[in-house]
């Protein structure tokens, strides 16, 4: 009817709503995945970033890596590892378990997944480009998950001009990176600028 004003969002506008939420600048995205390698029990944990995230943020773990499937359900709204039923959130032990920071990230980025678990003899590769699933196909690759997320907001102009000089964002991605080392200092923790070494923490 003519009256009617409510509609039910696409998911592609959902997605890049909540990434309004979740992804304010490159050190939001370094923060989600830094802390997804931190719950999937990673020993090391390397970031790697480019032109201050804008152009590349690359986060390597040797965590326990996830399945063929888990690799792309990981992409879908809601979806976690972390909670089964409502009860759960009154015992949650680990960081990010509402299913929004990844969808939201692939939502305003070129993402490639790269990950295996140690029962796996090969691993799985998943692209997906603003939000648009684009291939999973089987790949070489070492034990854990590997992010590389490109061209942060290149689908959103608007939230691109937004972002400072990229001297101003490194500090902020540094800050985030040194936040999460601190915090556990039983992982070893390494940070690239540009393929430059910032930090060794062993």
């Amino acid at each position: 009817m003519e009256n009617d004003k409510i509609r039910v969002l696409p998911d592609g506008v959902a997605n890049q709503i909540a990434a309004g939420e979740v992804v304010g600048r490159p050190a939001s995205v370094v923060k989600e995945l830094m802390e997804n390698s931190v719950d999937a029990g990673s020993r090391t944990i390397t970031v790697n970033y480019k032109d201050g995230g804008r152009s590349l943020i690359q986060v390597v773990d040797d965590g326990c890596g996830m399945s063929e499937t888990d690799a792309r359900l990981a992409f879908e709204r809601h979806a976690t590892s972390k909670i089964r039923r409502a009860e759960d959130l009154y015992q949650l032990a680990s960081f990010g378990f509402r299913g929004e920071a990844l969808p939201s990230i692939a939502s305003v980025a070129e993402v490639e997944l790269r990950t295996r678990t140690a029962s796996a003899e090969v691993g799985t590769r998943v692209t997906i480009n603003g939000g648009a699933f684009v291939a999973q196909e089987p790949v070489q690759t070492p034990v854990g998950t590997q992010f590389l997320v490109k061209n942060l907001f290149f689908n959103v102009p608007a939230r691109r001009r937004f972002l400072k000089e990229p001297t101003v964002e490194a500090r902020h991605l540094t800050s985030e990176f040194q936040r999460v080392a601190l915090c556990h200092p039983e992982i070893e923790f390494t940070l690239y600028n540009n393929d430059t070494l910032v930090y060794s923490l062993p």
